[in-house]
């Protein structure tokens, strides 16, 4: 059976800090504006520096993402994007780049498309794993057990209202790396990342068990350079969503231009992420 790629993913952070400088993670959501231009747009955010690359699921109710996101998703499901959209645009761009993709998604697509049926997929497609922000980790035995299966990440999202006994029990139960939000509230781009993620990066590292320690990737508001420079003297890795996406709106139908806007974006934060130690 094929399994995932849970240990290019690794590898891949593990390059990064033995590079000395944070990874850099794009999301972009499949489907978006269709389903072959978010497979070029992946392609284009990987081309311009990206190291890791999440495809978003879109979802109709997406309580975690902000309005830019929000647009990209009501497009996609619009065009009828369907779950073998979402494993297709993980198959190509995985297979173009040789570079690691994951989902996010909420729960409620997954558990009606079933669990093992999910997992077995999305390993087949060459995916590394999922990013799972409303699945809690005390219930989250029977997806985590088809992940290890089938060689999947399970990365759960962590925020500055966590309690450390709940980071704790986080980094134990989940692989891949720790998502931390950096703020409280919805996706999107902010002036300013501020203090609180630093201190979630902290605090998530020290909760960690000794040999259960996992990267610490930081996403919510950073969206260009000088914010990924911030992001990158503190955590492992930097995740930028919205930004991408708002390029590629901007782009207004254009979709060279919205994809040369994408490989810029990435260029302009991959050179961000690149601390000087």
């Amino acid at each position: 059976m094929t399994t995932g790629n849970i240990q290019l993913l690794s590898d891949t952070l593990a390059k990064a800090k033995a590079e000395n400088r944070a990874a850099l993670i794009a999301y972009l959501p499949a489907g978006f504006p269709t389903v072959d231009g978010g497979i070029a747009a992946i392609k284009a955010a990987f081309d311009g520096g990206a190291d890791v690359v999440e495809v978003g699921l879109p979802h109709s109710d997406p309580v975690l993402d902000g309005p830019v996101i929000q647009t990209a998703d009501d497009i996609a499901l619009r065009g009828g994007v369907k779950i073998a959209d979402v494993m297709r645009t993980v198959r190509e761009a995985h297979e173009a780049t040789g570079k690691p993709v994951l989902v996010m998604t909420y729960w409620n697509p997954i558990d009606r498309y079933g669990i093992e049926r999910f997992t077995e997929e999305l390993a087949a497609a060459g995916g590394a794993g999922c990013i799972l922000p409303d699945l809690p980790v005390q219930e989250s035995a029977v997806w985590r057990e088809n992940a290890d299966k089938h060689g999947l990440a399970t990365v759960f999202v962590v925020a500055p209202s966590s309690k450390d006994e709940r980071l704790a029990t986080i980094t134990a139960a989940g692989s891949g790396f720790v998502y931390a939000a950096s703020l409280m509230g919805v996706t999107g781009t902010r002036e300013s990342v501020g203090e609180q993620a630093a201190d979630l990066v902290r605090r998530a590292r020290a909760a960690a068990a000794p040999g259960r320690e996992l990267p610490v990737c930081v996403g919510l508001g950073v969206s260009n350079a000088t914010q990924a420079k911030e992001v990158a003297a503190f955590a492992d890795g930097v995740i930028v969503g919205s930004a991408f996406v708002k390029r590629i709106l901007d782009a207004d139908g254009d979709e060279n231009a919205g994809l040369a806007a994408v490989k810029e974006l990435a260029a302009e934060l991959a050179e961000g992420v690149r601390r000087v130690s």
